[in-house]
């Protein structure tokens, strides 16, 4: 099963592993090849004891031609997980030490966990997860991954599930199919969606592989328009930033940008749409971010200076990396001194040249569209905005709430994401994991000044009538949150997850998105 982010769907949430049968099929030649074998008895594991991940890294069960990879085994690789995690997990003191001969590698790294809750009872790490390597490296180089050109909210993951398309990108399969914003999937290849038991064909359809078809039965949002469409996922180029627009208002020219994740090619996309917006004379920004999960942090600290420009930002702290208790000083994966880290003011080479100054609105404010989808990357900018006193309006729902990040690691053909480090803004400021929450009064350190506003799955992203943007222009328009707000009916259940195509950078950057959710 692969495990697909959003960005784009870049994503979120725990991975959750498909129950039920499998199985089919029978008769016809097996090319597959046989599953390895069990993992080996317990040999010498002792509890509390833990020896150097790099004696058991790249030690793998099935090796690699052509890489450092050497023969060695399920417990080996497990090995190599706990003292990982032992040394780097954010809350090592808080995972159960467990034999790592008693488990396959998938289980047992589903282990090295926290298992504790957040006050509002909600998961402490709901960020665990993997991704296979060449899958995650052929992303990471060329922003490229197999999908369908759509991207959708999950409402709930488990039956009554609920689900519906958020944006399609032009020129697609999904686009072809004539797929639309607030479509609801009702059923993919003859199983119920909504309340079928069948998750391994409900995951094939909704995670495919290149070149891979699958029949969906989608129906507009009010339940109209029931129709059967056929997909078939194709190798298609992440657009981080696919909409931008300026409006013109009584205030002057106000700047739309929908961005959907924080990848290398972000860098570039962003430097042109200021530049645009700075020709067009725009005063005010709306960042339309409610499906966005994250992604670079050095993507969100650029674009966080170009919001606010040198007057309020340069030479202040945009975040700075809290590791666990045994890397008080020094960051444990690059080396480097820990210390607080300004805002960026110049190209980082992602995608453009470096050390080119950054274009920047000097903006007073900024309206930040958001939701249950709004994670990382983006909360990071809200935090380390707010630290520096500059003016943050959210419109929309809760965020998501990860201060957390991570920098991807692989080994054996596996990459892991594992929380290693949190996130403060230069008031030391980092405690928003269960959201960032917009509201006419905010009294709460995690509440944030702005108007609650339910999703609009019945107009198109980046229209004036969408109510989220409506009410962001409304606010622009000195109106209150009453007078701002068109009426909007609210889905059945909060979305939590938005799913489809993009992973973030490199290894070596520190990320903060998370991954989708895997229907249960």
């Amino acid at each position: 099963m692969k495990y697909f982010l959003h960005s784009t769907i870049m994503a979120l949430a725990t991975l959750l592993s498909a129950c039920g049968g499998g199985g089919g099929g029978g008769g016809g030649a097996n090319n597959n090849p046989p599953p390895p074998p069990p993992p080996p008895a317990q040999t010498d594991f002792q509890a509390g004891i833990f020896r150097s991940a790099s004696l058991y890294e790249d030690m793998c069960l099935i090796p690699r031609a052509g890489t450092s990879d050497t023969q060695g085994t399920t417990e080996d690789e497990n090995n190599w997980l706990r003292s990982w995690s032992n040394d780097l997990y954010l809350w090592y003191d808080e995972i159960t030490d467990a034999d790592p001969a008693a488990h396959t590698t998938p289980d047992y790294f589903d282990l090295m966990k926290t298992f504790a809750t957040t006050p509002s009872g909600s998961p402490k790490d709901n960020f665990h997860f993997t991704q296979d390597t060449a899958e995650y490296q052929q992303l990471v180089q060329s922003g490229v991954q197999a999908q369908y050109g759509a991207d959708w909210d999950l409402l709930s993951a488990s039956p009554p599930r609920e689900a519906l398309f958020v944006y399609v990108q032009a020129g697609t399969p999904a686009a072809a199919a004539g797929v639309e914003r607030g479509d609801r999937i009702l059923q993919i290849d003859g199983e119920d969606f909504i309340n079928g038991n069948n998750v391994p064909v409900l995951n094939d359809g909704l995670f495919p592989d290149d070149g891979d078809t699958h029949e969906f039965v989608i129906s507009s949002f009010d339940g109209t328009n029931e129709r059967t469409v056929t997909m078939t996922a194709e190798e298609i180029t992440i657009a981080p930033v696919p909409l931008t627009d300026t409006f013109p208002t009584p205030q002057g020219p106000v700047g739309y940008l929908y961005l959907v994740s924080y990848l290398g090619t972000t860098e570039e996309a962003l430097i042109d749409a200021f530049n645009a917006f700075d020709a067009a004379g725009v005063t005010e920004l709306v960042l339309d971010v409610r499906y966005n999960n994250g992604g670079l942090l050095d993507i969100a600290n650029q674009l966080a200076f170009m919001i606010a420009g040198p007057a309020a930002a340069q030479g202040r702290v945009f975040d700075e990396l809290i590791f666990n208790d045994k890397h008080l000083s020094t960051n444990p994966v690059t080396g480097a001194a820990l210390a607080p880290k300004n805002f960026i003011t110049t190209t980082q080479g992602f995608s453009v040249p470096a050390g080119n100054a950054l274009p920047s609105l000097n903006l007073s404010r900024v309206y930040l569209l958001v939701g249950p989808g709004t994670a990382s990357a983006n909360e990071s900018i809200i935090n380390g905005l707010l630290g520096i006193d500059f003016d943050v309006i959210l419109v929309g729902d809760r965020t998501t709430g990860k201060p957390f990040g991570f920098y991807p690691t692989d080994n054996c053909g596996t990459t892991y994401f594992s929380v290693q480090f949190q996130t403060v803004n230069e008031k030391g400021f980092g405690d928003f994991s269960d959201g960032f929450v917009p509201t006419e009064t905010p009294t709460l350190a995690h509440e944030v000044q702005g108007c609650p506003v339910n999703d609009d799955f019945g107009s198109e992203l980046g229209e004036v009538t969408e109510a989220r943007l409506a009410t962001a222009l409304g606010l622009i328009d000195n109106l209150d949150c009453a007078a701002a707000t068109p009426v909007v009916s609210a889905p059945p259940t909060l979305g939590r997850r938005v799913i489809s195509g993009a992973i973030p950078e490199n290894s070596v950057r520190a990320q903060t998105f998370w991954p989708g959710t895997i229907l249960r």
